[in-house]
């Protein structure tokens, strides 16, 4: 998601440095044990203590924003116990008069930051039906962010050294040796270097943030959650709609992961995604006046396999003395395929690569681990492997792990490294603790209509699972047409006008509905 310019002060809303203390709750039905939790008050104050990034230093200065941290079991089989804290980040209503709750957002991962996506869509959405009728907020998921414990496995140093190595393309029994070896210390790493250790990494799923997320629906006051969720965050929403379908006023859940798929077949049906947006990439790049892939869609796999495999030899040696290396180059190009305002920077970049610069694919690859400029990562990848690795059963056939390298091959051409594959266990399979949930069509009843946005030619959650999800859930779909991840608030009017109406007033679209891009 582009980053925004900071919100300005509108009228109704409070000044960054007004503190207040507030009680709301608790609101609806409070599980046993919880009445202090669903109860508690939220001390709102500056933002700024509460930023880990350089992007949420810059955000987190916008007028009329504030922070507070929300208390939450550790454990909630123990409410008694070991207790967290939720960064939680809240842009008033600029119309109070005609405020109807809260909006809550979450921008996916497994790992992001709600509270960044909450500062960047402030501005977006003050003067709009949603900005001036519910308050905005986004919370950081527990161990991500400005959450408390947050996941910590590798060292800035060692996130860096580890992208200079490209181990998984070895696919010898030396070489998966050496790559399970390396996933193996990552998981005992987390253990160790998390706080809480073991309970923490056993309480970090899906399952648990949906139980804080109907905590957070009470203290804000709110009789009934309204819910945006982006990529994964469709899965927080659909978890939580199993879990608390009474407690659901509205859902908008775009750019949907399939509940049903396990994580290997998700992963290749994301392979056939991008190999999509790559096909789109090159069609737009040779109607261009010079084009890095050359002026013939068809030849572009091969034209872009020929500038990025001579990197596992040969990395490019950078300003800052790292090293451009096959993986961080494919990455960038993978960070790209998110959105068409990044096609331009894609062609620079490998232009640039063929005169042995490796400046703006790193920094593509760059944005998409998080790194800022001062060397410094966001938590989002140790959490997006903590998630991950108790959202879904650990795979540990190795049968089954090659056969999805060789589909992923087949179904995004341009990512074939030409080299013989591996099948080495990922740090899933070393996971000190059991997974907490799997696959699964939710089971909901007595759930208003959801809205479920999925756009045709969406690299990272392809279209049908959004048909999938909208037919799980009896909910509407509302279909874009365009090649980019998530579409809703991003400038589409088609989409915006769609999915406001639903938000405010719980109309769904006519089946069928389609909006184009503009």
């Amino acid at each position: 998601m582009p980053v925004v310019a900071c919100t300005s002060q509108q009228p109704g809303s409070p000044a960054q440095s007004q503190n207040q203390t507030e009680t709301k709750g608790p609101v609806g039905p409070v599980p046993a044990g919880l009445d202090k939790f669903y109860s508690q008050p939220l001390s709102w104050g500056a933002c700024a203590p509460y930023a880990t990034t350089d992007d949420a230093k810059s955000l987190f200065r916008g007028d009329g924003l504030q922070c507070a941290r929300m208390t939450v079991p550790l454990d909630y089989a123990n409410p008694a116990g070991d207790t967290i804290t939720i960064g939680v980040l809240r842009h008033k209503a600029s119309d109070p008069g005609n405020r109807i709750g809260s909006l809550v957002v979450n921008p996916g991962g497994p790992g992001a930051s709600g509270m960044t996506a909450a500062a960047n869509l402030a501005s977006q959405v003050t003067q709009t039906d949603l900005g001036k009728r519910f308050d905005l907020v986004g919370f950081d998921p527990r161990g991500v962010g400005a959450s408390e414990p947050d996941v910590s496995c590798l060292t800035d140093q060692e996130r860096d050294q580890e992208r200079s190595q490209d181990l998984d393309l070895d696919g010898s029994p030396a070489g998966v040796a050496k790559q399970e070896a390396e996933a193996k210390d990552f998981a005992s790493k987390c253990a160790q270097r998390t706080q809480h250790s073991t309970a923490m990494l056993a309480n970090i799923g899906t399952r648990d943030v949906a139980k804080d997320m109907d905590v957070l629906r009470s203290v804000l006051g709110d009789q009934k959650l309204t819910y945006l969720g982006y990529s994964y965050g469709t899965r927080i929403g659909y978890t939580y709609a199993e879990a608390f379908p009474g407690n659901v006023r509205s859902m908008v859940l775009d750019g949907a992961l399939d509940p049903n798929q396990d994580e290997v077949e998700s992963l290749v049906a994301q392979g056939a995604g991008f190999g999509t947006a790559f096909n789109q990439f090159a069609a737009w790049c040779a109607a261009q006046r010079s084009c890095a892939l050359g002026q013939n869609p068809a030849d572009a796999t091969k034209a872009f396999q020929d500038l990025v495999r001579p990197l596992i030899q040969n990395p490019i040696l950078l300003a800052d003395g790292r090293k451009l290396t096959f993986d961080d180059a494919t990455l960038g190009a993978i960070q790209a395929l998110y959105s068409q305002q990044l096609w331009q920077p894609l062609d620079s970049g490998l232009t640039e690569l063929k005169r042995g610069i490796g400046t703006t694919l790193m920094a593509l690859a760059d944005q998409y681990n998080e790194r800022d400029t001062s060397g410094h990562y966001s938590n989002t990848q140790d959490a997006f492997t903590a998630i991950r690795c108790v959202d879904d059963p650990r795979v540990t056939d190795k049968a089954k792990i090659l056969d999805a390298e060789n589909q992923y091959d087949k179904v995004a051409p341009f990512l074939d490294d030409g080299l013989p594959k591996g099948a080495a266990l990922d740090a899933c399979a070393f996971w000190p603790v059991p997974n907490t949930s799997e696959p699964h069509e939710p089971h909901v009843s007595g759930l208003p209509p959801v809205l479920v946005i999925s756009t045709t030619n969406d690299p990272a959650t392809p279209y049908q699972a959004g048909v999938n999800l909208a037919k799980d859930m009896n909910g509407a779909l509302l279909t874009f047409e365009g090649t980019q991840h998530t579409v809703f608030l991003q400038g589409n009017s088609c989409v915006d006008n769609v999915g406001t109406q639903y938000l405010v007033d719980g109309t769904v679209p006519a089946a069928g509905k389609r909006c184009a891009g503009q």
